[in-house]
């Protein structure tokens, strides 16, 4: 497929260029090769899912699926280097030319009995049987390797439209897979596509299934809202009920929208969010919620330091924030600052940065003497570390008395 072939969709689609340029994005080398090597050896194979839609939106994927005729067997045949990463399913991954593919069989799913994977699936010998199992419109488009397009269910109306719609009767879809609630969520924010209304209506109606999900798929879903450019999307994930299974009662509060000022990092905007959650009474615990949801253990700490810092005590001052560095330390700091900025405009990241780049001393470790210059003057054991902390305390204050010799005064005065 060449990159005239996508730049044709676009124009259908209406989609501008991307940075202004006329070419759209076209696949790497191995994925077309990926494509040529199974039709050669007499399998019909196209681009599936979402690197399709991202093609036609002018968007580069970061990753390529292709549904193939072909059985997992047969993949490997053709390609004798594959992994077989998802036999049961009917995956296999292409490694070629510095990249790799998921390769996956036509297939028709079977029963769902755990709100999240088909007890079996059914492998099939035509492409459209393998579209109409998808969870959205969007994502339920082929493209084959002379750039024909293959659209069933309307997903590139939809694209034009910027709209989220399920293939079929969206609380079937959802109660086939519950994940598909929380990805239907995550496309919004991270596309601005809206959600259609029946769509919409039946994440409302089936939220309660989220409860069955595993934690670690929820936390990966939040996160990349997240870290979208419309994390806001989460205050309707939290109204309508997806996250009933973490939060001791309704949030009162669900306003979001100071979440996209901070940092597109994890860590930055999971400190938002807990504070948001927090200050409602949707959350009682910080560390216990995050806890819940299998963040990383850094993370969890710092951000419950954090939220328990800005909660405490007023942090106005920059000697506050100084304090705060000298006691809990950079990434505790750090997520206090995104914390505060999240309940309200106060300047806090702006203040810490500054602070940061000042150099000033906010550690011991900082301190222009140490425990062996103290011992040197006669201190021992524990009078060593008191004395250490009275001076941090003091250039905290007085930052301009960062010098050892300075510093050895004031322990000879005391």
């Amino acid at each position: 497929m060449n990159s005239g072939s996508v730049k044709e969709f676009s124009a259908i689609l209406g989609a501008e260029k991307p940075n202004g340029k006329e070419n759209m994005p076209s696949p790497p080398q191995y994925a077309q090769e990926t494509l040529r090597r199974l039709e050669k050896a007499g399998y019909e194979a196209f681009f599936v899912g979402g690197c399709v839609r991202d093609l036609l939106l002018g968007r580069r994927p970061q990753d390529w699926d292709v549904c193939t005729s072909a059985l997992p067997t047969q993949v490997m045949e053709v390609f004798p280097r594959a992994l077989p990463t998802g036999l049961q399913h009917g995956t296999v991954t292409v490694r070629l030319g510095g990249g790799h593919v998921e390769v996956t069989t036509f297939r028709a799913d079977g029963e769902y009995r755990d709100h999240r994977r088909p007890e079996s699936v059914n492998f099939v010998r035509n492409l459209e049987e393998d579209l109409l199992r998808r969870d959205f419109t969007v994502n339920a488009m082929a493209l084959s390797p002379d750039g024909k397009l293959t659209d069933l269910c309307g997903g590139r109306e939809d694209l034009k439209n910027r709209i989220i719609r399920c293939v079929g009767d969206p609380c079937a879809r959802f109660n086939e897979d519950a994940l598909r609630m929380l990805r239907a969520m995550r496309f919004s924010a991270q596309l601005g596509f809206a959600i259609e209304a029946n769509t919409w209506n039946a994440i409302c109606e089936c939220a309660k299934l989220a409860s069955t999900l595993a934690p670690e798929r929820v936390r990966e879903e939040l996160e990349k809202i997240l870290c979208s450019p419309r994390p806001e999307t989460l205050t309707r994930v939290v109204s309508c009920g997806l996250l009933d299974a973490y939060l001791r009662s309704p949030c009162a509060e669900t306003d979001m929208r100071r979440l996209s000022r901070l940092p597109r990092t994890p860590q930055a905007r999971w400190s938002g969010f807990c504070a948001i959650l927090a200050r409602s009474g949707a959350i009682e615990d910080e560390a216990r919620f995050l806890r819940a949801l299998r963040l990383p253990s850094a993370t969890i700490r710092a951000c419950a330091s954090g939220s328990a810092a800005v909660r405490e005590a007023p942090l106005e001052s920059r000697l506050d924030w100084k304090r705060l560095l000298a006691e809990r330390g950079e990434a505790a700091a750090f997520c206090a600052a995104c914390a505060a900025e999240a309940l309200s405009p106060s300047g806090a990241l702006r203040t810490l940065k500054e602070i940061l780049a000042s150099g000033e001393c906010c550690a011991i470790s900082a301190l222009a003497v140490n425990g062996d210059d103290l011992r040197a003057r006669g201190l021992r054991g524990e009078e060593i570390g008191a004395a250490l902390r009275g001076l941090l305390g003091h250039v905290l204050e007085h930052p301009e008395d960062n010098t050892r010799e300075k510093l050895l005064s004031l322990i000879i005065e005391a």
